[in-house]
């Protein structure tokens, strides 16, 4: 059987049940590639009680999990909730394809996290991924999606690329958004929600990219208009 499992925000976010799993399983992977862990492989290790193997994208997409899944149980974890990267999805079909038994132990995500920021969740639109820029490879999908959700009046929450700075990643904001003509005036950025290390600001671009800092992972957030009860909260961090 495989079991996907989710491991919360924090160190310690794994559920009662989940790390009861966690210790039955034959194997147990810790997915890599999907965000920059605020703690360390050996810290989960501890709280666990058990010995990990790395899983990176190659592996996870190989679907030699779901091979080996049909012999034995075996656990993949997974930073935050399982099914919130999408690539997830396809170990559970292709489960459903090979008759080999999947369970899914979701948890609490960045999508949970960012309500701490006082913002309604319920007034987001479209989630955005914004991957580091390389030089032949510089997209400005990021944009175009806070330019639709800009179209509804939406709250707009960028996911930002395993391994891109925050420097970077506030240059190439810039950049995208002088090229595609939206306008925005504040944003937020979020560091670590939900751990020790967390870390909200809220201002004028020019005083974020200001901050030096911010340490992965981090998202960042460009708010729609404001009820007064979120303009209210977001004082807090100013």
């Amino acid at each position: 059987m495989l079991y996907l499992v989710g491991l919360g925000l924090n160190v310690d976010g794994l559920s009662v049940y989940g790390l009861e799993i966690v210790k039955r399983c034959k194997r147990v992977y810790l997915e890599n590639y999907t965000v920059d862990f605020p703690y360390s492989m050996q810290e989960l290790e501890d709280v666990i009680g058990k010995k990990m193997l790395p899983a990176d994208r190659d592996f996870v997409e190989g679907l030699s999990l779901v091979d080996g899944a049909a012999k034995m149980d075996i656990a993949l974890l997974v930073y935050g909730s399982p099914l919130t990267a999408t690539t997830h999805i396809t170990l559970v079909d292709e489960c459903k394809k090979s008759g080999v038994r999947c369970k899914v132990l979701y948890n609490s995500s960045i999508i949970d996290g960012v309500a701490g920021t006082g913002l309604q969740l319920y007034k987001f639109g479209k989630i955005a991924s914004m991957p580091a820029w390389k030089k032949n490879f510089t997209p400005e999908s990021f944009m175009e999606i806070i330019k639709q959700n800009q179209s509804i009046d939406a709250h707009s929450l960028i996911l930002c690329d395993i391994g891109l700075e925050f420097s970077e990643a506030m240059k190439q904001f810039e950049i995208a958004r002088k090229n595609q003509g939206v306008k925005i005036k504040k944003m937020l950025v979020c560091q670590a929600v939900g751990t020790k290390k967390q870390k909200i600001v809220y201002g004028e671009i020019s005083e974020l990219r200001a901050d030096k800092g911010i340490q992965n992972p981090f998202c960042l957030i460009v708010p729609a208009s404001l009820h007064f009860l979120e303009k209210e909260f977001l004082g807090n961090f100013k």
